[in-house]
C-alpha cells in the first residue's frame, strides 16, 4: 500500500490546486453564457435557473461536506468531491437537452461546494497562527482560476473551438485532483463531542450570535460578488465578446491582486475593520460602475471592485477561525454554505430582473448587498467584548 503524504506544504499546495480548479469552473458558464443561450434557445431567465440549481447544490456540498468531515475525516470527502465535480462537468459538456443540462448542475455544484468548504476548513487547521495570510493565499488561487477562465475561454470560442470541448476538457482535469487527495493524509477535521460539557452540533453552532453575524456578512458579500461575476459579460452586451470576457478577467484579476496584497498585510490590522473597509469601498465603486456613461471607465471601476472584494471572504473566515479554533471543519462548511446561500438568493434572480426592470438595476442590487455586508460587520464589531469572551472551541 502506498504511503500517504502528510507534508503540510504538499497538502497546502494541493488545496491551492483544487481552488484553482473550482475558480476556473465557476466562471465557465458565465463566460460561455452567449453560446449556451444560443445553442439551447434560452433567455437570461433560463440561465438564471441554472445558476440557482448550481448554487443550491454548492451550498449542499459545503454544508454537508463539513458535517460529514467532522464524522469521517477529510481525505475521502475531498477526493470524492473532486471526482463528483468532474462527473457533473462531463455531463454539462456532452448533453444536447436543456433539462439534462440543468440536472447536471447538481453533481457539479455539489462537488465544488464540498471542495470549497473542505479546503477552507483544512487551511484553518493547517495554518493556525497565520490564518489571514494562508486563507488569502488559497483564495488567491481561486481568483487566478476565475481570472483565467473568461480570458482563455472567450478566445477559444472565438477561435472556433466548440464550448462543449472546453467544458469536457475541464472535467478531465478534475479527476487527477481527486486521485491526489486520496494519496494524502491531511488533518482529519473530525470533532468528538466532550462528555464533560455541552458541545453544540453544526446546526446550533450556526445560530450562535457572533458566527450568525459573520454568516450574514459573508452571504451578502458572495451574493454581490457572484452577481457581478455571473452577469458582467451580459451587462456588457454592447461590447464584443473578447472585450466583455476580458472585462470579467480584469474583475477577477483585481480580486486576485487584492488577495495577494491582503496575504501580506491582513494580519497587521484588525480583521473586522479591514473587511468592513474593503466591502465599503467595493460597494461605492459598484454604484459608480453602473452609472458612469463611459464603457472604459465602467470596466476600470469593475476592476477596482474586484480588488476591494479580494480580502473579504478569507478575512471573514479568519475571524471565525479565531473564535472557534476547535471547529474548523464545521466552520468551513457553515460559512461556505452561508456564502453560497447568498449566491442562491440573489444572482439567479438577476436573470428575471434583467427581463423586467433591466440588468443595470439588477447590478445595482449587488452594491446594496455590499452595504448590507458592511452593516453586519459593523454590528459584529460592536459586540467585540462578547466575541473575545467566547471560550475557544467550547461550543
Amino acid at each position: 500500500m502506498a504511503r500517504l503524504v502528510r507534508s503540510s506544504p504538499v497538502i497546502g499546495a494541493l488545496g491551492c490546486l483544487s481552488f484553482l480548479l473550482i475558480g476556473w469552473t465557476g466562471l465557465l458558464v458565465p463566460s460561455l453564457i452567449r453560446s449556451v443561450e444560443h445553442d439551447f434557445g434560452q433567455s437570461d431567465a433560463g440561465v438564471g435557473i441554472f445558476y440557482f440549481l448550481y448554487a443550491l447544490a454548492y451550498a449542499g456540498g459545503s454544508l454537508g461536506g463539513g458535517a460529514v468531515t467532522e464524522r469521517l475525516g477529510r481525505r475521502w470527502v475531498l477526493a470524492l468531491a473532486a471526482c463528483l465535480h468532474g462527473i457533473g462537468l462531463a455531463v454539462l459538456g456532452t448533453v444536447p437537452d436543456w433539462t439534462v443540462f440543468l440536472a447536471a448542475a447538481l453533481p457539479a455544484g455539489l462537488g465544488a461546494g464540498a471542495i470549497d468548504g473542505g479546503i477552507n476548513g483544512l487551511f484553518l487547521d493547517l495554518y493556525r497562527t497565520s490564518r489571514g495570510r494562508a486563507l488569502n493565499t488559497v483564495h488567491l488561487f481561486f481568483s487566478l482560476g476565475a481570472l483565467a477562465s473568461p480570458l482563455i475561454v472567450g478566445r477559444l470560442v472565438e477561435a472556433g473551438i466548440a464550448w462543449q470541448v472546453v467544458v469536457v476538457g475541464t472535467a478531465v482535469g478534475a479527476f487527477p485532483v481527486g486521485a491526489l487527495f486520496a494519496l494524502t493524509d491531511p488533518p482529519h477535521g473530525r470533532h468528538e463531542r466532550p462528555t464533560t460539557h455541552r458541545s453544540a452540533g453544526a446546526g446550533l453552532l450556526a445560530l450562535r450570535w457572533p458566527l450568525l453575524a459573520l454568516e450574514i456578512a459573508i452571504g451578502c458579500y458572495v451574493a454581490s460578488e457572484v452577481g457581478v461575476s455571473s452577469w458582467l459579460v451580459r451587462f456588457l452586451d454592447a461590447a464584443p465578446l473578447t472585450l466583455a470576457t476580458t472585462s470579467l478577467s480584469l474583475f477577477w484579476g483585481g480580486l486576485a491582486l487584492g488577495r495577494l496584497v491582503s496575504a501580506r498585510i491582513a494580519d497587521r490590522f484588525d480583521h473586522l475593520a479591514f473587511a468592513t473597509a474593503c466591502i465599503s469601498v467595493a460597494s461605492c465603486a459598484l454604484v459608480a460602475a453602473v452609472f458612469v456613461p463611459s464603457l472604459p471607465l465602467s470596466i476600470a471601476l469593475f476592476a477596482v471592485v474586484g480588488f476591494a472584494f479580494g480580502p473579504i471572504f478569507p478575512v471573514i473566515l479568519a475571524i471565525a477561525g479565531e473564535l472557534f479554533p476547535a471547529r474548523s471543519a464545521a466552520l468551513g462548511g457553515l460559512l461556505t454554505g452561508a456564502a453560497v446561500l447568498g449566491s442562491i438568493l440573489y444572482p439567479p434572480v438577476m436573470g428575471f430582473l434583467s427581463v423586467t426592470v433591466g440588468l443595470p438595476a439588477a447590478m445595482l442590487g449587488t452594491a446594496l448587498l455590499g452595504f448590507a455586508c458592511a452593516t453586519s460587520l459593523v454590528l459584529t464589531g460592536r459586540r467585540r467584548g462578547q466575541l473575545e469572551a467566547i471560550e475557544s472551541g467550547q461550543v
